[in-house]
């Protein structure tokens, strides 16, 4: 099926928080521009690997800390690393987010009877990078 308007700008964090099954790691190479004059300029590439072990949601959304666990970034650069530069690769949107998951709950019934915790979905910020990226960073 389709999605609503309102979703289509869903970040793949944003989707990986709210998917009941995961069963890939996400291994992200960046490198940022040698040009101190470009700062947020960043070119690299994202390989997904599967895992043998299939994780079920029982709860949704999936707390922070289980979707940096299968995240790792590999930052090449002149300088230190700054979060903040990197745009919208691993932003999330805690209202955005809260509304997929409950149009998932009316519309798919796979998530129907997945139980949905208000409370998890507070660990997330209204719009910034996923908590924890940090320790992530290689």
């Amino acid at each position: 099926g389709e999605l609503p308007d309102i979703f289509t700008d869903l970040t793949w964090v944003e989707e990986k928080i709210c998917a009941i099954y995961c069963t890939t790691a996400h291994v992200t190479h960046l490198f940022q521009s040698a040009d101190l004059s470009q700062p947020k300029v960043f070119h690299g590439n994202m390989c997904a690997h599967d895992m043998n072990i299939v994780s079920t949601a029982s709860v949704l959304p999936h707390i922070p800390t289980d979707v940096t666990g299968l995240l790792s970034v590999v930052f090449v650069s002149p300088g230190k690393f700054n979060p903040k530069q990197l745009g919208t690769i691993f932003r999330v949107h805690k209202a955005k987010i809260w509304a997929f998951l409950l149009w998932l709950k009316h519309h798919n019934r796979l998530y129907a009877e997945i139980p949905l915790d208000v409370n998890i979905v507070t660990l997330y910020p209204d719009d910034d990078i996923i908590p924890g990226l940090d320790d992530c960073i290689i």
